[in-house]
């Protein structure tokens, strides 16, 4: 019987790589697509009958950890691999508290990726030998999986107004028309954000701010 999956990733060069390395292999029926949190779950109303998904976790109106959480509570049964790009410790701790059954990196190769998938489904955790390594770590040392916040993060209340403001998508010059700012202002404070947070791009500063209670 073949393995029934879902790929779910706003990267539609991503999802088509994804769906290139399991096309190796004779046992694995691709049901659907989703390009965010909200898009799966909307999608698993009329197609719950899956064995897996493949699960992204930076994505826009519901990240892969939040949609991780949702579709196990709703659909216990489904067996999530978390295949992300990061490795890092925010990541692994949150996606395995919403209930991930494995975490591999994008850069897996077929063949690794297909017994990821076998091992999973069979009660074990697909994970790559770093990100293993990784959890060990945390487990071994939990106090550094404490979440921060936000006074460890120093965020000031105009940096939080700036964040919620990303948050929704707005750009720079709509964010400083709602918080009576100029755009270079806000350049500034988004700058502040990136280095406080220790991240580099607005996606990973919602994500770490979301995880982290910020907003």
């Amino acid at each position: 019987m073949k393995i029934r999956y879902a790929i779910v990733d706003d990267n539609s060069f991503l999802i088509h790589a994804t769906k290139e390395k399991l096309s190796f292999f004779d046992d694995f029926d691709l049901r659907f697509t989703a390009i965010h949190g909200k898009d799966v779950l909307e999608k698993l109303e009329k197609h719950s009958h899956i064995d897996l998904i493949l699960m992204d976790i930076e994505m826009p109106v519901m990240n892969g950890v939040e949609a991780t959480a949702l579709v196990k509570s709703r659909y216990p049964h489904i067996k999530i691999i978390m295949l992300t790009v990061f490795d890092n410790d925010d990541h692994i701790f949150n996606a395995i508290q919403a209930g991930a059954d494995g975490y591999l990196l994008k850069e897996v190769d077929p063949e690794s990726l297909k017994n990821g998938i076998l091992e999973t489904l069979d009660g074990g955790a697909a994970m790559t030998p770093s990100i293993a390594m990784k959890t060990l770590r945390l487990l071994r040392n939990p106090k550094s999986i404490e979440h921060k916040d936000d006074k460890e993060y120093d965020l000031s209340t105009r940096e939080t107004e700036v964040l919620e403001q990303l948050a929704q998508g707005l750009s720079y010059t709509k964010i400083a028309d709602n918080l009576i700012l100029s755009p270079s202002t806000v350049r500034k404070h988004i700058e502040n954000i990136y280095k406080k947070l220790q991240v580099h791009s607005k996606m990973e500063a919602v994500e770490k701010a979301r995880n982290n209670n910020l907003i």
